[in-house]
């Protein structure tokens, strides 16, 4: 894997503010975003696109406006998971909202903050399924993206406060042409889809999986959201999702763990 460095990126803060800042995009400034060096071509054609153009416009007017933006790193999903490396895709909606807790990964929390519920819940199926010995003591999925699994929001920045605050923007092109450069490179991926919003991408995942003659399997189910997990017509809890997802990766001679 290939990242840039660090070190001088704009979402950094100077020491004096660490201890009592909260974490958060200071600056629209994508050529500063560390991605893996097979991702950079896709990256540099969306920001310098017309929509990528008038998303960082309406972004950078919202942090002028003083609007706290999460999370800090937008494209870090793109920095630990490098496109040669995706074995499965799990697709998020928002990055989380409250202060502290988006770390750039869709369903993960930054270490040491409180678990939400939805990610609660996916460690619960994970257990059901036998394949996580205890809860983690962490809510961060950055071991997931580390091997392979990208945690992939639609949209890459919200608002504090205000959940789907920078949808339908932009962000939507973007991650779409990241789901269609996996489904077109990938020789096989599992692409995990809960809830209506993560579905809605399945046609264009099956459609370019197909004309690339990839290996693509499905799995869909309600959210893992306390208010659909354990509902009809397909409930998370009970799914099954990640021991089929690991037997048919283990059919294509594709090794994955669970374990956090």
């Amino acid at each position: 894997m290939q990242t840039a460095p660090q070190a001088n990126l704009a979402f950094d803060f100077p020491e004096a503010e660490k201890p009592s800042s909260t974490p958060r995009l200071s600056t629209w400034a994508p050529e500063q975003w560390p991605v893996a060096a097979d991702w950079q071509a896709a990256v540099d054609a969306f920001f310098s696109s017309p929509t990528g153009r008038q998303l960082g416009a309406f972004v950078s007017q919202r942090l002028t406006d003083g609007a706290v933006v999460y999370p800090p790193s937008p494209l870090r999903a793109l920095a630990l998971t490098p496109l040669h490396k995706v074995r499965v895709v799990i697709l998020g909606q928002d990055p989380y909202h409250g202060p502290g807790q988006a770390e750039g990964l869709a369903f993960s929390v930054a270490p040491g903050v409180k678990t939400p519920p939805s990610l609660r819940n996916i460690f619960k199926e994970l257990q059901k399924e036998a394949l996580l010995p205890a809860l983690p003591a962490t809510g961060s999925l950055k071991a997931w993206a580390e091997a392979g699994v990208l945690l992939l929001n639609t949209s890459l920045t919200v608002e504090d406060g205000q959940p789907a605050s920078h949808a339908k923007r932009g962000w939507e092109i973007f991650t779409d042409s990241i789901l269609a450069a996996v489904a077109a490179q990938a020789p096989a991926c599992v692409y995990l889809l809960w809830g209506a919003h993560a579905q809605a991408k399945a046609p264009l995942i099956e459609q370019t999986a197909k004309q690339h003659g990839r290996k693509a399997l499905l799995l869909q189910s309600n959210h893992p959201s306390p208010l659909s997990a354990s509902r009809p017509p397909v409930p998370f809890l009970g799914c099954g999702h990640f021991l089929q997802a690991q037997a048919w990766l283990q059919e294509q001679s594709i090794t994955m763990d669970w374990r956090l």
